[in-house]
């Protein structure tokens, strides 16, 4: 079965359930805001800011924040039992302290994490979703991009972007391993994750994923 067979565009409606209770993850591209950043919000708002100036960067965040009402609508829009919805969301790692994360990151002002507790509070499952080790990684790249120097040398930003790239790929596959091993016969997901990644390809051939935004909003 090929992907284009597997990946549809079409809204949430049970369709195919004749044929059994196939496993549908919704896929929601994000964009993440300074209040998702935790540790690193503030060199990211300085990063922003030396970059695209304070107009720039009130254009940008009025830009996300339109991104998190379509995003909210999308889901409103949607019919869905969330005693048999399972949450997955970027950068939450499998922990045993994800709701405590996500509680925390809301109260700092975070549309993505205060989505989440209103969907746990309607009887969704928030699960967590990557590799904390992972994460870590992640973390420690993007605190050296963010304070480094920009590289002089061509090979030398050549080599932090294959790290970059294979570090995100891990992670598409950690996640993408989480939702097969977690989501059940029947049930749906919602995936919140970066518009960077990619991790269908690594998804099992029934898990039906359905995109109810544009991807390149």
């Amino acid at each position: 079965m090929s992907a284009d067979q597997r990946h549809t565009h079409n809204p949430i409606p049970g369709e195919g359930l004749a044929g059994g209770h196939p496993r549908r993850l919704i896929y929601l591209p994000i964009v993440h805001t300074q209040a998702d950043m935790g540790a690193l919000q503030e060199s990211v708002a300085r990063a922003t800011l030396e970059k695209v100036g304070r107009a720039g960067l009130s254009r940008k965040t009025a830009a996300i924040d339109r991104i998190w009402t379509e995003i909210e609508a999308a889901l409103d829009a949607l019919v869905l039992s969330f005693d048999r919805v399972r949450l997955y969301q970027d950068g939450l790692p499998v922990c045993g302290r994800e709701a405590e994360i996500v509680t925390e990151l809301a109260r700092a002002g975070s549309r993505n994490h205060q989505l989440l507790l209103r969907l746990v509070a309607q009887g969704a499952v928030l699960m967590g979703t990557e590799s904390g080790d992972l994460l870590v990684q992640e973390y420690q790249l993007a605190r050296q991009s963010l304070t480094a120097k920009p590289p002089r040398a061509a090979g030398v930003a050549a080599t932090r972007r294959a790290l970059s790239e294979a570090l995100l790929q891990r992670r598409d596959q950690f996640m993408a391993q989480r939702i097969n091993e977690t989501l059940k016969s029947g049930e749906t997901g919602i995936l919140f994750l970066g518009m960077l990644h990619s991790l269908e390809r690594f998804l099992h051939p029934n898990v039906k994923v359905i995109y109810p935004l544009r991807r390149d909003r």
